[in-house]
C-alpha cells in the first residue's frame, strides 16, 4: 500500500524542514563555541596576579582578640561582664531575661513553655534588673 502523493509530500516538506533546523541549531553551536573560546579563559590559564584579582579578604573580625566593649550611661560595660552579670542571675530569672531579649518571645510563650503564669515571668524578668544592676556595679 503505496502513501499517497500528498501525503509523501508532507512528509518529505517536514524531512526538510527538520533538516535545516538540526543544521542552523548546529551552526550557532559552532558560533557559540567559538565565541567563548574567543573570550573565556580558563582558571589554570591565568597568571598569579590575575588569579588574585578574582577574590578579595575579609577583615572584618582581623582584631577579634580585642574584648568588645560598649557604653551605657557614661559607663563602659565588656561582654564578659555582662555575661558574667547573666550567669549571677538566678536559673528560672535567667531563662525569662534571655527568652525575651535574645530570642525574641513574648510573656505569654515564655509562660507555655515554662509552664508558669504570665505574671510570673513578668516579675522574673523585670525584678531581674535590679539584680544585674547591681552586680554590674559592684564588679567595677
Amino acid at each position: 500500500m503505496e502513501p499517497n502523493r500528498i501525503e509523501w509530500q508532507k512528509r518529505c516538506t517536514f524531512n526538510g524542514f527538520c533538516k535545516a533546523v538540526l543544521r542552523n541549531e548546529a551552526i550557532d553551536a559552532i558560533r557559540e563555541r567559538k565565541y567563548r573560546k574567543k573570550h573565556e579563559v580558563t582558571f589554570s590559564d591565568l597568571s598569579p596576579q590575575e588569579e588574585n584579582q578574582l577574590y578579595t579578604c575579609d577583615k572584618y573580625f582581623v582584631n577579634d582578640e580585642a574584648e568588645k566593649s560598649f557604653f551605657v550611661a557614661g559607663k563602659e560595660i565588656t561582654a564578659k561582664q555582662l555575661a558574667d552579670a547573666l550567669h549571677s542571675l538566678p536559673e528560672e530569672k535567667r531563662q525569662a531575661v534571655l527568652l525575651y531579649y535574645f530570642f525574641d518571645m513574648k510573656d505569654a510563650e515564655i509562660a507555655e513553655l515554662m509552664k508558669i503564669p504570665r505574671s510570673t515571668v513578668q516579675f522574673r524578668r523585670t525584678s531581674s534588673f535590679e539584680l544585674l544592676k547591681r552586680f554590674l556595679e559592684e564588679s567595677r
